[in-house]
């Protein structure tokens, strides 16, 4: 515990110390001139930029890196296919102060039914704005707005105790972009649009003895789409990650993004790489980090998960070159409800009890007692495997028995 307490107390130093440096002036010009060399000219060709603003939670605090991984309600911006892979039903609540008086709220809700995950989730971006006639006069005053709402489901095939399944899922969003006519005439626009994914995951490297598989991949296509406004672009983006826990706690991943457009539609930006880690200090709190080098402004994040029970929190904050300190920018609270697992756990762990009690009942000779708690065990969880194998062969051990007593004069 001492431990802990150290390394925290050494990360908000760190962090104050950096902050401090970064609100500097020296700061944004050094970086701005050695990363000038590296801009992009395609950047700001799409609209809707909320569908790049991450909500909250471990996908922010992993610097997006999230493709793969995906182990909460922010897969929603990451990867629609893992909303079948979440063993808790959750409630995410987000706000995250963006740039300057920007802010944005969101919503995820998402549970599953054995293989099948649905969820539900939104975002709302609001920034206050005030017209200036040709004398420089404040006018008329209200707010710009952009509102995404989705709708996920998806599905874990081929799953059980030996492989966990390949998910294949889908988002369908809509998202509305309110520009009040005083600003601007006919500018508001509407767009419907799809998101695509593909997430497994197995064993690999795995230095720990553990059910859970430590590896996993994973990849989506996201913003596929139309808006009613014919001369604009959605940005669309082809990711594709993967997640390593080297040891039980550790969690390293990366992901490689790939934003595109069609023939008919202008340049798009350059490729990027998002990269995060996950540490879990205790049994409530774990750090993240992560970074995104996005062309001539890279995102540093820093996170870090607090767990009371079924009420988490986390708290993340990023350094780019388009925020500043005064007021705080880039920096979002997630407030998380856990609602349970439907059962699930308990289900397995009944089901291992009656598959070992079987295993003594076969080491006893007695055969007939240990078949049938190992069908007690697929009636609970038809996906325990072990007891299904159990059966198998001490049923073809019996058949064995039988025709060589049929046969032995």
């Amino acid at each position: 515990m001492k431990g802990v307490k150290f390394f925290t107390i050494c990360c908000f130093l760190v962090t104050i110390h950096a902050a401090s440096w970064a609100d500097s002036a020296d700061f944004y010009s050094a970086w701005t001139n050695l990363l000038k060399n590296f801009a992009d000219p395609n950047t700001g060709l799409t609209v809707f930029p909320t569908l790049l603003i991450p909500m909250g939670g471990m996908y922010e605090g992993m610097g997006t890196a999230y493709t793969a991984m995906a182990a909460d309600g922010g897969f929603m911006e990451s990867n629609p296919a893992a909303s079948s892979r979440l063993s808790r039903t959750e409630l995410s609540f987000y706000h995250h102060a963006w740039i300057a008086d920007s802010n944005m709220e969101g919503a995820i809700y998402t549970m599953r039914f054995n293989d099948l995950g649905i969820g539900l989730g939104g975002k709302f971006l609001y920034v206050p704005f005030t017209a200036y006639n040709e004398w420089g006069l404040a006018g008329a005053q209200d707010y710009i707005t952009e509102t995404v709402a989705t709708a996920n489901v998806s599905y874990n095939f081929f799953s059980g105790y030996y492989f966990s399944g390949v998910s294949v899922g889908g988002n369908l969003k809509m998202a509305y972009r309110n520009i009040p006519a005083v600003f601007a005439a006919d500018q508001s626009s509407l767009a419907v649009m799809a998101d695509f994914g593909v997430q497994t995951s197995f064993n690999l490297l795995k230095f720990y003895s553990s059910r859970t598989r430590n590896f996993s991949v994973g990849a989506a296509v996201k913003n596929l789409g139309i808006t009613t406004l014919s001369d604009e672009t959605l940005p669309q983006t082809a990711s594709a990650g993967i997640a390593w826990n080297p040891l039980r706690p550790w969690t390293i991943a990366a992901d490689f993004n790939y934003p595109f457009m069609f023939p008919w539609q202008p340049p798009a930006e350059t490729w990027n790489v998002a990269v995060g880690t996950s540490v879990a200090m205790t049994s409530f709190l774990s750090v993240q980090g992560g970074v995104l080098m996005k062309a001539d402004n890279p995102r540093l994040s820093l996170g870090t998960l607090i767990e009371l029970g079924t009420l988490n929190f986390d708290v993340n904050y990023n350094l780019d070159l388009s925020g500043q300190l005064s007021p705080l920018d880039k920096f979002s609270v997630q407030a998380k409800i856990d609602l349970g697992d439907s059962g699930r756990a308990e289900r397995e762990a009944r089901a291992e009890q009656l598959y070992l009690q079987g295993v003594d009942e076969f080491a006893n000779g007695d055969y007939a007692k240990a078949i049938e708690l190992w069908k007690q065990a697929l009636v609970i969880d038809p996906k325990y495997q072990p007891a299904a194998d159990s059966i198998r062969t001490v049923e073809k051990t019996l058949s064995l028995q039988d025709q060589l007593k049929k046969l032995s004069p």
